[in-house]
């Protein structure tokens, strides 16, 4: 674990002299920022000595409430664990009115106990520690979907897709369509400006499969580091928004009648002198490529909380509609839920479809990485890959709810093994009292369907 020097906020603070406030935060398990807003004067023994953080900020529920049975509250008397900033996390917040920072930390190994556990990116690190300790380096990067906003609702209560620049609200789906990037061009220059700024690698912007709907691609590089810029590109997209008068909404599904949003992640490996190990001039990749599908296969069910955490993230799963509902491999195919995109060989990866994009991308990228190593080292044969529509084809499908895909991850000896006891102790109690609060709350639904007719 590797935690910023001193100098690094001395520098910073003589940079930007107007800083007063710093937002220091450290991500939960459902992948939300929690932290303080610290004064300037506060932030150098942050890097001296860390910062005290009580054991339940990595014990919450998504509602931020308490969760008795983690054995993050009572049980440990809510002690303080020390936190300590990450390289490189300390930057401006360009999009706010007052000059403010953040920074991002993680908690110490040892003087972090016993919330350390639950640290979402000490189980990313422990999984590739893991795989470096076999002699492969995986390389990372994440395609993030997201749906712009009215602050305001409908008529009806519901979400709709913020105004353009040209005053009129998006209806119709356009994918790709260049007049719709050109209508939010003002929020486009001003995230660009942001990730620039932070040091974060945005590149492509398309307009997605939906009214509102925008997805922009990260570059790939180091895994640990580029789910770092996934974490802080989240923020950057809802701050961005907000201060067009937008909201930025990563839910998985937040309208049924179009589509959902998706977090793809593309992982490759490399050796220890950076060469792809998946390069392959056969589309299919090498026998190692094969090897790491066969894993993540094998583990999938497994995982399919970490992919898909919430009650929402199954509504995603529709046929037809981009998002994948099997266990299935393909080469340059978008029907399957492990896709070998074409292009060089040197480039030859795997994307992964599954995740939404309200799943936590550190957790969702161990789970990823676990698999993978999960099929090298049991060399496991993933089958011929799905030609033609893998929707048609699937013999085996995906859990469509909630309940099953954690009992999944309950029983599960290999998760526990690969991504820590301690962690999935935590995390499973977390999203057990999720699920018995979503099951236990009466809403319009219910009366919608059963009030005159039960």
């Amino acid at each position: 674990m590797h935690f910023a020097s001193t100098n690094e906020a001395r520098t910073f603070l003589a940079e930007n002299p107007d800083i007063d406030l710093i937002e220091l935060f450290i991500l939960d398990a459902n992948g939300v920022p929690r932290g303080k807003l610290l004064h300037r004067e506060e932030l150098l023994a942050v890097y001296e000595t860390g910062r005290p953080l009580p054991s339940t900020i990595l014990g919450l529920s998504l509602h931020g409430e308490d969760v008795e049975d983690s054995g993050l509250v009572w049980d440990v008397g809510d002690i303080d664990c020390r936190a300590y900033p990450l390289p490189g996390s300390l930057v401006r917040l360009p999009w706010r009115r007052v000059p403010t920072a953040a920074v991002q930390v993680s908690m110490h190994p040892s003087e972090g106990l016993p919330a350390a556990v639950a640290d979402p990116r000490h189980v990313l690190i422990g999984v590739i520690e893991a795989l470096k300790a076999d002699g492969y380096q995986p390389v990372m990067a994440c395609e993030l979907e997201f749906y712009l906003l009215d602050q305001q609702r409908d008529a009806n209560g519901r979400p709709q897709p913020a105004l353009d620049s040209d005053g009129q609200r998006p209806r119709s789906t356009q994918v790709y369509g260049l007049r719709e990037l050109e209508q939010i061009e003002p929020f486009l220059a001003d995230l660009y400006a942001a990730c620039k700024a932070q040091g974060i690698p945005a590149r492509t912007a398309i307009s997605e499969y939906a009214p509102g709907q925008v997805e922009i691609t990260l570059e790939h590089g180091d895994a640990l580091e580029a789910m770092d810029q996934a974490v802080r590109y989240k923020r950057i997209v809802k701050g961005v928004a907000n201060a067009h008068g937008m909201q930025a909404c990563f839910m998985a599904k937040p309208f049924d009648d179009i589509a959902g949003t998706g977090m793809h992640m593309h992982v490759s490996l490399t050796d220890g002198e950076g060469r792809n190990l998946f390069a392959s001039d056969d589309p299919a990749g090498t026998p190692l490529l094969r090897q790491a599908v066969g894993g993540m296969l094998a583990s999938l069910l497994d995982c399919l909380l970490l992919f898909c955490p919430n009650a929402n993230s199954y509504r995603r799963f529709q046929a037809n509609s981009y998002a994948p509902l099997a266990p299935t491999w393909g080469v340059d195919n978008r029907t399957v839920s492990l896709r070998v995109p074409g292009g060089p060989a040197a480039s030859r990866h795997i994307e992964h479809r599954i995740c939404g994009a309200d799943a936590n991308p550190y957790l969702a990228a161990a789970a990823i990485l676990a698999g993978i190593q999960r099929g090298l080292r049991e060399r496991i044969d993933p089958g011929a890959p799905v030609e033609g529509n893998g929707y048609a084809q699937a013999t085996e499908l995906l859990p469509t709810d909630w309940l099953s895909s954690l009992r999944a991850l309950e029983r599960s000896a290999w998760a526990r093994e690969a991504l820590g006891e301690g962690f999935l102790r935590v995390y499973l109690a977390i999203k057990r009292a999720e699920y018995r609060q979503f099951m236990g709350e009466v809403g319009e639904q219910d009366w919608r369907w059963y009030l005159t007719q039960a």
